[in-house]
């Protein structure tokens, strides 16, 4: 949990400015958990629940459908950009036929990326006319998502839409699932054994590989390219929390060669940040930066790094949370990251599964385009990510 300063900053622009799905650790965890899905209670500037036509993310991210993507899937595949996936409207109207039911099996609801993730599923799915009848939050638990994944098969789904926490102890129950004839299409990572094609559609992810190359780039710039830095990487086996910090770590020592990482450490818990990044600079009292694998522990390295009196200290992370967000708009600690898109990542999931229940092929590995975000852009990339404009709190701070 992390210490009171967070916590101070957290809830006062909550309860000032109303934030929803903020990214601290546990703020939405009591409210994914088995909740029916057959009202939408996300609010989007995007709001295509009644808009007819064909379903595709949305066209004004960054890059063309024919961009290389940098990341590899879980087991090597070359990466498909969801900029390519379509369902066209008379195959959406066909769908709407089936009169389908989906859930969502989340490994946690407790942050800004899974909140606007289950949005656009819930917005795509409602467009198809498919059902979600339930939500679930495993709060990085893996028997919590075993008991999950066996009660929402009893809603008898067509779809499921998931993360495993962990990919071998979660295994078996996706399997089941599978073998029942469910649908699953996987964000990020996927069980061990199952296969492409066979027991699951396909698994979507950000290009976390270029976002780690995004946040490997603002550090060296912050830095004039020359310093001591240290990496909180993930510990765990989840190959796009890998993919980041390689990337991250590549970049640095091949583009950046002045630039040293003179301390690692690991992981497991979104609320191990700050005791990692406090560690860090205890020892490493010359430390000019630190990467952090994704926004929720990020804050608790900045945590430390008030508490250290460090607010020289540059830290760059992955995925636009609101904290985050605050802090690079005002010209804080935080001065940049790579974001995910992870409205669109739903959008493209749900089109997944309508390739599924059309008996449309689909790509085994889709990725979402990469986004670099500083301060110069971070209004815009707020919309693009989350498909609504900023919250005042940030669009204050960035002016």
């Amino acid at each position: 949990m992390r210490k009171f300063f967070t916590l101070f900053i957290t809830i006062l622009f909550i309860s000032s400015f109303a934030l929803v799905g903020c990214g601290q650790k546990e703020s939405a965890s009591n409210t994914a958990n088995e909740q029916s899905g057959g009202e939408n209670t996300e609010t989007t500037d995007a709001a295509e629940n009644n808009v007819s036509g064909p379903i595709t993310i949305n066209p004004d991210i960054p890059g063309d459908q024919d961009a290389l993507i940098a990341s590899k899937g879980p087991h090597g595949e070359t990466a498909v950009s969801a900029k390519t996936l379509k369902l066209t409207e008379e195959e959406v109207n066909k769908i709407k036929q089936g009169n389908y039911k989906a859930a969502i099996v989340m490994h946690y609801a407790g942050n800004d990326w899974s909140t606007a993730q289950i949005a656009g599923l819930k917005e795509t799915f409602k467009r198809m006319g498919i059902k979600v009848v339930a939500v679930t939050d495993a709060n990085f638990k893996a028997e919590k998502q075993v008991s999950d994944i066996e009660t929402v098969l009893a809603k008898d789904p067509d779809i499921i839409v998931s993360i495993p926490v962990d990919p071998v102890s979660t295994a078996e129950a996706y399997k089941k699932a599978a073998d029942a004839g469910v649908k699953l299409v996987f964000m990020d990572n996927v069980p061990e054994g199952l296969k492409a094609g066979q027991d699951y559609v396909s698994v979507v992810s950000a290009d976390n590989y270029g976002n780690g190359v995004a946040a490997a780039e603002i550090m060296a710039k912050e830095l004039n390219n020359k310093g001591k830095i240290g990496v909180i990487f993930h510990d765990a086996d989840f190959f796009v929390t890998k993919q980041r910090t390689e990337a991250f770590e590549k970049t640095i020592k091949e583009k950046y060669p002045d630039i040293k990482i003179v301390a690692r450490g690991g992981i497991t818990s979104p609320s191990d940040g700050e005791k990692v990044a406090s560690g860090m600079l205890t020892k490493h009292r010359d430390l000019d930066g630190i990467f952090v694998v994704w926004d929720v522990p990020a804050e608790g390295a900045l945590a430390a790094a008030r508490t250290a009196g460090r607010d020289d200290l540059v830290i760059t992370t992955i995925d636009l949370g609101t904290n985050v967000a605050l802090e690079i708009a005002s010209g804080g600690i935080v001065k940049g990251l790579g974001a995910q898109l992870p409205y669109d990542q739903g959008i493209a999931e749900a089109i997944l599964a309508g390739y599924a229940l059309l008996g449309k092929k689909a790509p085994a590995y889709v990725a979402v385009p990469a986004l670099k975000v500083t301060k110069e852009n971070v209004l815009d990339a707020w919309k693009l990510v989350y498909h609504k404009e900023a919250p005042d709190s940030i669009q204050n701070a960035a002016k």
